[in-house]
């Protein structure tokens, strides 16, 4: 009988499923929409109930259009965001933010409440940030955590657990309380190499109390991605999820660790698991590269062992707002409602019709002209690598009173291209410590486009794939379901026989003395841009 798998993703704003054949054929997707709330003050919070809501209508809509029964799924595997769940007695929830609002108990990976928090663990030091880049990001969940001791008390002392978001979904999956390496390695500071918390660390900074009660509330059974969970799906989820009780639960990922999976392992193409940069671009960028040694690079997250690939060590850099920076960038154009009318007329967002409109222009053979003077440093929710600043702010220059149509497209190819060389400063960072990427492997929305595939290989200089699948994401997620149900013996042969490498786009060698003569002024603008946001002496 063949088997089948199904792979969760919980985005910012959405949550998707999608239903795989045993060779990463995609059958059946469904997608809803979440709810986040934005309050001033960088305060971003949801409800883990609206979202396990979701993630349990998505899962029984990509089953049904998929026409799979469900007993044959043999395997199901989660990934999310790295937002911080606060669950009370019994998971309930518990509110999180000055709204006092109980649904409201998540806080969301872009929230910058605790940016304060970040600052005074860093100024205190520790051994612990070796493994983080050498600072901890307000992004991180032990600010958070400090953040919540500090300004909800009751809220902090009440928790029956914190959970990462992903791990929470396994929870009420299956059961299980068991953390994921990836989301307690990657933001929680778990050495998971001497497979330990730092009770010193806890101490320092100001929540001892977690280390004091053995961490029970963050998590006491830590194991890789794609171990099977307790005895599967429980009755009561199964009840939700439309699925067979029992069915394997794997332990998940953090979503853009999940869009590693689904294609720097895949077979084809040139490289290896080694010498490939995965590049999740969704709202947020992520870049992860894999080493067989710890490699420590500065303002580049890890070196995590285990979070992604098993027994190997990864890096992790990236872009706070990716998605979320180029279509701020373009709705602040005068053209933008008109367009934005257009596109959704058309079924599309904004920025993927534009990216179609500007290859019907003339596309990237136009590219010098349309943009023009116009130079975009696209860091408006800071900068996650490789300067690690979260008051980093974007810049733009260049702008004139042009209100056309054309200069829209110019400004949305500029902010692309600013993404770009914020992904070539990490390569660059790496390979001064002598990590080699031979090529980026893409994957999300925006990573769709041809044309945004092609500007990435220009602005890098390097070749970027992407693989056949259309749901790379939700297709790693789904091989931690399938080596949970034991129908591949490991996380490597799973990315091997469900993904291969497709479309390669190579970089255009005549627009190098171009790009180079930019990326001078991007960095030049990236520059003043610190000074203005630093703080004066006192």
């Amino acid at each position: 009988m063949e088997i089948y798998f199904i792979g969760v993703d919980v985005g910012t704003s959405s949550a998707r499923a999608g239903l795989f054949d045993s060779s990463g054929v995609l059958l059946g997707v469904a997608k809803e929409d979440i709810r986040v709330w934005k309050e001033p003050g960088d305060f971003v919070e949801q409800s883990s109930a609206n979202i396990w809501s979701a993630v349990c209508n998505c899962v029984r809509q990509c089953v049904l259009r998929s026409g799979v029964d469900a007993a044959s799924i043999a395997g199901i595997g989660f990934d999310a965001t790295c937002s911080l769940v606060v669950l009370g007695p019994g998971g309930s929830s518990l509110a999180v933010g000055p709204s006092d609002e109980p649904d409201r108990n998540v806080i969301v990976w872009m929230d910058h409440r605790a940016t304060e928090q970040a600052n005074h663990i860093n100024q205190l030091g520790s051994s612990v940030l070796n493994y983080v880049g050498g600072t901890i990001s307000p992004e991180m969940e032990t600010p958070k955590l400090l953040w919540l001791s500090e300004h909800k008390a009751d809220t902090f002392s009440t928790a029956w657990q914190f959970m990462d978001l992903t791990d929470f979904l396994t929870w009420k999956a299956s059961g299980s309380l068991a953390r994921s390496t990836c989301t307690v390695t990657c933001k929680w500071t778990y050495l998971a190499h001497e497979n330990r918390w730092d009770a010193d660390y806890f101490h320092r900074i100001g929540i001892g109390a977690l280390a004091d009660e053995g961490f029970a509330r963050i998590g006491t059974e830590i194991v890789p991605g794609g171990t099977s969970l307790a005895q599967g799906v429980t009755a009561r989820a199964a009840a939700e999820l439309g699925l067979r009780p029992g069915t394997a639960v794997a332990a998940g990922l953090i979503d853009a660790h999940a869009g590693g999976i689904g294609t720097v392992g895949a077979s084809g193409g040139k490289g290896s698991v080694i010498s490939r940069m995965a590049y999740v671009f969704g709202t947020s960028a992520c870049t992860m590269t894999t080493t067989r040694e710890p490699v420590f690079v500065s303002g580049i997250w890890g070196p995590y062992r285990s979070a992604m690939v098993p027994h190997l060590w990864l890096n992790e850099g990236g872009q706070s707002a990716a998605g979320a920076a180029i279509d701020h960038l373009v709705l602040m154009h005068p053209a933008s409602p008109e367009e934005a009318r257009r596109a959704a007329e058309n079924g599309e967002n904004l920025s993927a019709w534009l990216a179609r409109n500007a290859e019907q222009v003339g596309g990237l053979t136009r590219l010098a002209e349309m943009v023009g003077s116009l130079h975009v440093v696209p860091e408006l929710l800071g900068n996650r690598a490789p300067f690690a600043d979260p008051d980093a702010r974007a810049i733009i220059a260049g702008l004139s009173l042009d209100t056309s149509v054309e200069s829209l497209i110019g400004l949305y190819l500029a902010g692309l291209v600013g993404l770009g060389y914020g992904v070539r400063q990490i390569i660059a960072a790496q390979a001064s410590k002598g990590i080699s990427v031979d090529t980026i492997v893409i994957s999300g929305g925006a990573g769709q486009s041809p044309l945004v595939r092609q500007l990435l290989a220009d602005t890098t200089m390097l070749d970027v794939a992407m693989t056949t699948s259309p749901e790379p994401v939700l297709l790693g997620s789904a091989m931690l379901g399938a080596v949970a149900s034991k129908s591949y013996e490991s996380l490597e042969a799973a990315m091997s026989a469900m993904s291969t490498i497709g479309d390669i786009r190579r970089p255009d060698l005549s627009m190098r003395p171009w790009h180079d003569h930019r990326f001078a002024s991007f960095e030049a603008l990236q520059s003043v841009g610190r000074m203005l946001t630093s703080k004066p002496n006192s």
